[in-house]
């Protein structure tokens, strides 16, 4: 009735939202370094008309809090420390693309990035845990963006290979768990951040093919993506026979519910997880592109992105080993209500059933169950093993006058989580592990912001960019040694 022996535990974060270092040792801006939260802002470009290209044009009325993170750049020896204390036996982080290919179409890699990894990667084995890597978490290099339209061009696919090429050899014998595309299924909402695609969302634009992006170029991008997903599950199993290659799927969308058993809001909410999760996470795991997708094309024969058949018989043979997802919430689906998005997920109506919601200013329905529920989806589609690796929650929080941070809410949202994921185990799901989101206070992605804070180690930095740096321990850190030293155990 336990977790799984070797079952994996730990904490995940992001390097554009904790390393800093934005331009430190070579490294050039990526797509996260202009925006200051997912969706919530205008990038920090300008188009110049004597080049005919996007340009960076930082906003100086506005704080970039990535380009110096928790400065995990020049403190990871200290934080990896305090992961290994809290009894971490596995660890996720990305590596940033630009750091390794500044402009990400140079020949030749930048050979300092690879040292800087060379160095954490070992850091993380040496304190006993397993690296967990992502290839892309909204770090496409801003100049693929402004030269080449990012993942629109088949360019693209070449500058990746070299790029995945590149880190396989590198990091061989080292890192046995890769994930491609962080929540990649997110860029039909999300399309600059999710899927490295040139997206400028402003009036002036709209009607200019050169400078605004078209519903076109997001199914060319996903054509493309998908390309080079299969090539990196080839070329990963070509280097090292013994990695395995995983998707990343912001799996929140999955939790749809319908509002009622009207077959309108029933079909709907099936509608929603289709296009949320499915449409992308179907070719990647099954190899086949969905009919439902191919529906929107033969409807719209201009949004058609023209996979050959070659396309499709190298996505059919080169499909992922695992599902690794984030969940943090559900949603409602009904036929009169609009169905918005933000990081967290998808958003509807509001569920008279749920109890609890996280504390505002965020007020995010909490769904346990919802957790349950998605790994039995994805697991009765797919059959693929799975890997949460990401759960958390965000709260607004500043040390009492004893130095004392109580994040009970945090605690209580861990363990609920927790015994819903024993209990889909249960059910019969094969789960690798669970990695809790920000295990360390970092800049949110979709607010931009420190205030939002998900660590079980507290950060002394502000929304102004003050602070010390200084890390402490919150309440949640205790617990969740407990937990990992019982596997799990204490919980049931």
């Amino acid at each position: 009735m336990s977790f799984p022996k070797n079952f994996l535990w730990g904490g995940a974060v992001a390097a554009n939202q904790c390393e800093g270092a934005w331009l430190t040792d070579g490294k050039k801006p990526n797509i996260t370094d202009v925006v200051v939260g997912i969706g919530s802002n205008q990038p920090g470009l300008a188009w110049n008309e004597k080049s005919g290209k996007w340009e960076m044009k930082l906003d100086p009325e506005k704080q970039y809090l990535s380009h110096d993170g928790i400065d995990f750049y020049h403190r990871y020896k200290e934080d990896l420390k305090l992961f290994k204390e809290m009894g971490f036996n596995c660890f996720r982080t990305s590596i940033a693309w630009g750091r390794i290919f500044p402009d990400g179409d140079e020949e030749l890699p930048n050979e300092a990035g690879l040292k800087f990894y060379d160095d954490l990667i070992d850091e993380i084995i040496r304190n006993g845990m397993e690296p967990v890597i992502t290839l892309s978490h909204y770090e496409t290099p801003l100049h693929l963006l402004c030269e080449y339209g990012g993942w629109i061009s088949p360019k693209m696919i070449t500058f990746w290979h070299r790029y995945i090429t590149t880190v396989f050899n590198r990091y061989k014998g080292k890192v046995k768990y890769w994930l491609t595309f962080n929540e990649v299924n997110a860029m039909l909402r999300n399309p600059m951040i999710a899927a490295g695609v040139l997206h400028i969302d402003d009036p002036q634009y709209k009607d200019d093919a050169k400078k605004s992006i078209t519903p076109k170029d997001v199914w060319t991008a996903y054509r493309n993506i998908l390309i080079a997903n299969a090539d990196t599950v080839y070329t990963g199993h070509q280097i090292d026979a013994e990695n395995r290659i995983g998707a990343m799927m912001t799996a929140s969308g999955t939790a749809t519910y319908p509002e009622n058993c009207d077959p309108d809001n029933v079909f709907g909410a099936y509608q929603t997880q289709r296009m949320a999760v499915f449409y992308m996470l179907d070719p990647m795991a099954t190899g086949m592109i969905p009919g439902y997708v191919e529906r929107i094309w033969n409807e719209n024969p201009d949004l058609d992105p023209h996979f050959t058949q070659r396309d499709l018989a190298w996505i059919k043979a080169n499909t992922i080993d695992f599902i690794s997802f984030s969940y943090y919430r559900s949603a409602v689906y009904a036929k009169d209500a609009e169905m918005t998005s933000n990081t967290g997920g998808i958003k509807g109506k509001e569920n008279p059933y749920l109890s609890e919601c996280s504390p505002e200013p965020w007020s995010w329905p909490v769904d346990p169950k919802g957790l349950r529920y998605t790994m039995n989806v994805l697991y009765d589609r797919y059959h693929l093993p799975l890997f949460i690796v990401e759960n958390g929650i965000g709260l607004d929080e500043t040390p009492d006058e004893n130095d004392i941070i109580d994040d009970s809410f945090r605690v209580h949202y861990l363990k609920e989580h927790l015994l819903q994921v024993h209990e889909a185990i249960l059910d019969g799901v094969e789960c690798l592990g669970y990695l809790w989101w920000g295990p360390i206070d970092i800049v949110s992605a979709g607010t931009g912001e420190m205030k939002k804070r998900y660590g079980f180690i507290y950060v002394d930095r502000h929304n102004d960019g003050t602070g010390t740096l200084e890390r402490k321990k919150k309440m949640s850190f205790d617990s969740f040694k407990a937990i990992i030293e019982s596997n799990g155990d204490i919980l049931l």
